[in-house]
């Protein structure tokens, strides 16, 4: 059993939902991305979902570009992303991260490579936005043997076959995509999201979290109602950004930029 799959289950098992946020790693700096995750698992979060950033990131809005942006400013790189998740390590062998990103810098330096570092640096799971699983069966191949779990996204769109698929392929948890658009858009039907969260838990017994336009503990408290969890992006590395723009680094100015999270999981815990 995986790191992230032991975890999902002791979650569950509480009668608690994941709350899982996501970061771009570099941003503002790989020092602080460290530190972010370890004042996010200070917060109540069980998994953390690390960005891998990208200069055409085409399924993530203005704010999470802009983190991808400031990010690529410092000369974040895939070695960054490595180094934060070895560092993190040192200190934190519990809390299962997950790498999500684009499929090109993977292809830069060889899915082999590329699977290798992740593993070797304590990654649980890999999430490739742009990655189809009709083409993921190489990559899987790789990853099975080094226990990374491979996650799926489920969007309103997914045919019935791609969806068959995903289900399929998938381990860890699935990532439902509460919307059709870009991270950072806002939720609208409600009913419509659980009606189809509902219709997909009939097709597999993985986890299922909700994410995209999750911004604030009543769209939080919403959404985990109808799933297993729920992931917070925007909201969060919009705060983040507030970091570069002050200039500060302290302990309080970390706590205040990741203290949505807390408000969540607080809420969710209620």
């Amino acid at each position: 059993m995986s790191r992230l799959t032991a975890c999902i289950n002791a979650v569950k098992a509480a009668n608690r939902k994941v709350l899982i946020p996501y970061l771009v790693a570099g941003d503002p700096d790989g020092d602080t991305t460290v530190t972010l995750m370890h004042q996010l698992v200070s917060d109540g979060a069980d998994v953390i979902e690390l960005g891998m950033p990208f200069s055409d990131p085409s399924s993530d809005g203005a704010i999470i570009q802009l983190g991808a942006e400031r990010a690529l400013r410092q000369g974040t790189g895939l070695h960054t992303v490595f180094s934060i998740m070895s560092e993190f390590r040192t200190t934190n062998q519990h809390t299962p991260v997950v790498l999500m990103g684009y499929l090109n810098p993977l292809e830069a330096i060889g899915y082999a490579n590329f699977v290798s570092q992740a593993a070797d640096a304590g990654v649980d799971g890999i999430l490739i936005v742009d990655l189809p699983v009709s083409e993921a069966q190489s990559l899987l191949a790789l990853t099975r043997p080094r226990h990374l779990d491979m996650i799926f996204l489920v969007a309103p769109t997914t045919t019935e076959s791609r969806l068959n698929a995903i289900c399929e392929n998938s381990s860890g948890y699935i990532y439902y995509v509460s919307l059709k658009g870009v991270t950072g858009a806002a939720i609208i039907d409600t009913g419509e999201i659980g009606a189809r969260v509902s219709a997909l838990r009939q097709r597999t017994d993985l986890p299922i979290v909700v994410g995209f336009g999750i911004k604030d503990t009543a769209s939080a408290n919403a959404m985990a109602a109808i799933s297993d969890g729920v992931i917070v992006g925007s909201a969060l590395v919009q705060k983040i950004g507030e970091l570069t723009e002050s200039g500060k680094r302290d302990a309080a100015a970390i706590a205040d930029s990741t203290a949505l999270i807390k408000q969540i999981r607080l809420s969710l815990d209620a």
